[in-house]
C-alpha cells in the first residue's frame, strides 16, 4: 500500500463577507480536493490540543501521529535538525527572524515579520555577517531560508517569554520586548544586531530598490532538542518528507524520513508546485508514505492577502493534488489524504485552533452515499466525523501492520 499526505499550510479560514460568506477554501476552485472528499472520508480533526502552542510544529506532528502533549518541543530545534546543526543537551535553539521594524506615530512597530520576504541569497550574507560580528563560544548564528534563521545559545535557558513576530504585525514591539527582559542578554544581542543591520550594504540596496530592509532580528520558538520516536518504528512504514521550510524538514529528520529538497521550492507564492508533485510521485516508488507540505496559503493568511490565498489554494489543488491523484492511480493499492495543518485566517493574520478539514480516499475507503459536494470547513463539519485527538488521524489513514 502506498500513502501520500498533502498538506496546504494554513488553508483553513473564517467566512468572509467579500466572498458572500464563504471561506477562501470554499470559494476557491478545487476540483481535485473536492473529488477526494466526494469519494472517501471527510471530517474534522483537532490538530492543536488545548494548552499547546498554535504552531505548525504542533499541527504537523499531530498529522503524523505524534501527540504534541507528549512530544515536547518547539520549532527552532526542529529547524536546527534540517540545517544539520547538532544540539548538545545544554544547547537552546532560537528561531531568528530577519524583520522590518519602523516608527509609527513615534512607536516602534513590527512592520514586517519577513523583511519583505527577503531572498535567501541576501539573507545568507546578512546572517553570516551577524555570526562573524556577534558569534562566539556562547552564541552562534546560522542562515536558513528567506527570513527564517537560527541562533544557538550554548548553555542558555529555554524558559523565555518570546512571541512569534507574525502574531504582532502592525503592533508596538516594546511590550513583547519587555516580556523578554529577564533575559537581558537576548535584548542586548538584538540591539547589537540591529545596529549592524541598519547600515548593512544589502539593506541599503534594498531601500534604494523600494524594498523593505532587514533592519532587525527577532528571537522566538526556542527549545532543546526533542525526543521523537522514528515513524517507521511506530508504524512499520518508511517515509519521505517534501517541504521548502526547515521546520517540516526538521520534523522529517527526527521522524527518520528521507528529506527531499525540491529545486524551485521556495515556501512562498512563487514555489514550484508541479516540481513538488513530480518529486512526490518519484519518491513514493521507494517508500511507503510521502508527506508533501506547501507553505504558500499560510503566507497569504499572515499577510492578509485574500486574492493570494485563494490563488495559492487553487495552485495547490491543480498542480499538487491533481498531479499526485492522477499519478497514484498507477499503483494497485494507494491512499491519499488532503488536509491543512491549522487555520491562518485573513482577518486575524495568525494561526488559530479550530479543528481542520481532512479528506481520505483510496484503497479500502468507501465513498459516502451523500456526496455533499466539496472539500471545505463547512462540508467537513456537516459530514459529522470529528477526531478530538488529531494525532489519531494517522490511524484512520494508514494500513497498520497486523
Amino acid at each position: 500500500m502506498k500513502h501520500v499526505i498533502l498538506v496546504g499550510d494554513g488553508m483553513g479560514d473564517y467566512p468572509i463577507a467579500e466572498l458572500g460568506g464563504k471561506t477562501p477554501l470554499a470559494a476557491a476552485h478545487t476540483p481535485h480536493m473536492d473529488w477526494i472528499a466526494d469519494h472517501g472520508e471527510l471530517g474534522l480533526a483537532r490538530t492543536i490540543p488545548q494548552g499547546c502552542e498554535t504552531g505548525s510544529d504542533t499541527a504537523n506532528l499531530s498529522i503524523l501521529g505524534y501527540d504534541p502533549k507528549q512530544t515536547l518541543t518547539r520549532r527552532a530545534p526542529l529547524e536546527a535538525a534540517s540545517l544539520g546543526i547538532h544540539l548538545s543537551d545544554i544547547d537552546v535553539a532560537f528561531r531568528c527572524n530577519l524583520v522590518t521594524l519602523s516608527m509609527s506615530d513615534g512607536i516602534l512597530t513590527m512592520e514586517d515579520y519577513s523583511a519583505g520576504h527577503i531572498s535567501t541569497d541576501e539573507a545568507r550574507l546578512i546572517v553570516e555577517d551577524l555570526d562573524r560580528a556577534l558569534g562566539d563560544e556562547t552564541f552562534r548564528f546560522y542562515p536558513g531560508v528567506s527570513y527564517r534563521h537560527l541562533m544557538i545559545w550554548h548553555g542558555g535557558p529555554a524558559e523565555v517569554a518570546t512571541t512569534p513576530p507574525h502574531d504582532i504585525t502592525g503592533q508596538a514591539v516594546q511590550p513583547y520586548l519587555d516580556h523578554m527582559a529577564p533575559q537581558e542578554v537576548l535584548l542586548q544581542l538584538m540591539d547589537r544586531a540591529g545596529a549592524i543591520l541598519r547600515g548593512h550594504p544589502i539593506n541599503k540596496k534594498r531601500v534604494e530598490k523600494g524594498l523593505k530592509p532587514a533592519n532587525h532580528i527577532w528571537f522566538w520558538g526556542q527549545g532543546h532538542a526533542p525526543h521523537i520516536e522514528a515513524f517507521e518504528k511506530k508504524t512499520g512504514l518508511k517515509g519521505a518528507m517534501i517541504s521548502a521550510v526547515d521546520l517540516l524538514r526538521g520534523i522529517g529528520v527526527y521522524a527518520g524520513f528521507e528529506v527531499i529538497r525540491v529545486p524551485g521550492a521556495t515556501g512562498y507564492f512563487d514555489t514550484d508546485y508541479e516540481a513538488k508533485a513530480a518529486y512526490a510521485l518519484s519518491a513514493i516508488k521507494g517508500v511507503d508514505l510521502v508527506y508533501v507540505h506547501v507553505e504558500a496559503p499560510d503566507e497569504a493568511g499572515h499577510a492578509g492577502l485574500l486574492d493570494k490565498k485563494i490563488a495559492a489554494i487553487e495552485a495547490f489543488d491543480a498542480k499538487v493534488v491533481g498531479k499526485v491523484l492522477e499519478g497514484m492511480k498507477g499503483f494497485s493499492e494507494y491512499r491519499i489524504m488532503v488536509t491543512t495543518d491549522h487555520y491562518t485566517p485573513i482577518s486575524v493574520r495568525t494561526h488559530t485552533t479550530e479543528p481542520v478539514p481532512f479528506a481520505i480516499c483510496g484503497t479500502g475507503i468507501s465513498a459516502p452515499s451523500d456526496r455533499s459536494g466539496g472539500f471545505n470547513e463547512e462540508k467537513a463539519k456537516a459530514r459529522g466525523l470529528f477526531l478530538a485527538d488529531g494525532y489519531k488521524l494517522i490511524e484512520r489513514f494508514i494500513s497498520l501492520p497486523k
